[in-house]
């Protein structure tokens, strides 16, 4: 049975302060064990460090939000995958759609990263999804599959299952809209098939996959209980404590 993961992305949002006060606020209140669901809050490389330490002793992991794939070098603003695993870093998101949209991250550069991450010791959480005009012109499953076949790249069968997927439909991310729980469980349907045809049944059966697009915690019990949705990468609701414990009791709960 596959461990349910809520993680958190804060995005660019929260000062230092309001940072390790979220961490503060919710450590002692997470509403499960590590043995029932993942908790990781993906917050700006500024806080991190702090985070990671105000986080010990409980089930909260803390991650990043991207990396880069070279260890150091000249790559003025980059975040070293080397640095991070220094910090005790055990999550990086990895491909999200603002990354490739603003700050052209391509489907080569997210399998150079997926590497690294391995190479470092931290899980990634590799993202993918359409475009509304993708969407609207039936491109879903071919863009999808597109994205997961160069993204796993090279990843061993053995590596596979420790990679997060991340079905983030662009076109839901910070809108307000969301894909139904139906729609959203048949993509991430197409997702463990593609990873079936690329390594076998029980490989793709091991892969968390999770669903992102304005997920809320009046939403999220409907994707849960869907048979290829693991967990949730959560943005604007994760930014309140109250919320977020309610999404990882969700979780606990699938």
């Amino acid at each position: 049975m596959r461990k349910p993961i809520i993680a958190g992305n804060w995005k660019m949002n929260k000062t230092h302060g309001e940072a390790v006060s979220f961490i503060d606020e919710i450590k002692g209140n997470i509403p499960s064990s590590e043995e029932e669901v993942e908790t990781v809050v993906c917050a700006p490389a500024l806080f991190l460090k702090e985070m990671k330490d105000k986080a010990a002793g409980s089930d909260v992991k803390i991650g990043a939000q991207t990396m880069h794939f070279e260890e150091s070098g000249a790559f003025t603003g980059e975040i070293s995958p080397a640095a991070l695993k220094d910090l005790g870093i055990t999550h990086s998101i990895i491909g999200h759609s603002e990354r490739r949209e603003m700050f052209n991250e391509t489907d080569e550069s997210v399998n150079q990263k997926l590497h690294a991450a391995f190479q470092y010791g931290i899980t990634p959480i590799m993202c993918c999804g359409e475009s509304l005009e993708q969407r609207e012109n039936n491109q879903t499953e071919q863009i999808v599959r597109d994205q997961v076949e160069k993204g796993f790249a090279g990843i061993s069968a053995e590596k596979a299952p420790d990679v997060v997927v991340a079905y983030e439909p662009i076109w839901a991310i910070g809108t307000g809209k969301s894909s139904t729980a139906e729609d959203a469980n048949e993509t991430c349907g197409t997702v463990r098939k593609v990873l079936a045809e690329l390594y076998d049944e029980n490989t793709a059966e091991a892969v968390r996959i999770q669903y992102g697009g304005s997920v809320k915690p009046e939403n999220i019990d409907g994707y849960m209980e869907k048979e290829h949705i693991d967990g949730a990468l959560v943005g604007g609701a994760s930014l309140k404590p109250d919320a977020f414990l309610q999404l990882v009791e969700a979780g606990r709960n699938e």
